[in-house]
């Protein structure tokens, strides 16, 4: 059975990352015949991140693979921190803690593959996908009903805004 808790631990979060291939996209990379490297990114969870920066929750990605289209992609929606081509995570996911001034533990993590587990295991708030491997979804605090790449973002950015009573406020602004 999925794992749907955390709002407590979501509720202290002032950091929150994300992997990108499996959480911000499906998974799925296309190469053209020149070897460029596409994504597609849901326009949904591109709201839910500005939702919850505007809530003042930094944003950051923390990727093993290194893509242009990552890079835009962060810049269009304000991301605080991108780090890619990090194959050993939890390093990266220290300095990252040192250099944004925020302990592990009020920082969250989304990953979706054994090689995030070291991250999911440190952080404070630690979300998944229905498409993980068992091994990781038995360890998070929370799994989404969305998967990767189709609203799976959007909706741990709602979890950590109810959990921290800002998202009736992010909500507000539409609702007129």
């Amino acid at each position: 059975m999925p794992r749907r808790a955390g709002g407590e631990r979501a509720r202290g979060v002032r950091l929150m990352a994300f992997d990108v291939d499996g959480v911000l996209t499906d998974g799925t990379i296309f190469v053209a015949a020149g070897g460029e490297e596409m994504k597609a990114f849901n326009i949904l969870d591109g709201h839910g991140l500005k939702m919850l920066r505007e809530a003042g929750v930094q944003l950051a990605v923390i990727s093993g693979r290194t893509s242009a289209a990552v890079e835009r992609r962060a810049r269009e929606l304000g991301i605080d921190h991108v780090l890619q081509g990090e194959q050993d995570k939890l390093p990266a996911f220290e300095s990252l803690c040192a250099r944004a001034g925020v302990a592990p533990g009020a920082c969250g993590f989304m990953g979706d593959d054994l090689p995030d587990l070291p991250v999911l295991l440190r952080c404070g708030f630690a979300a998944s996908v229905p498409g993980a491997p068992q091994a990781v979804r038995r360890r998070v605090h929370y799994v989404t009903r969305a998967p990767g790449g189709h609203g799976a973002v959007r909706e741990v950015c709602e979890v950590v805004l109810a959990a921290q009573g800002k998202l009736a406020a992010a909500l507000k602004s539409y609702l007129r």
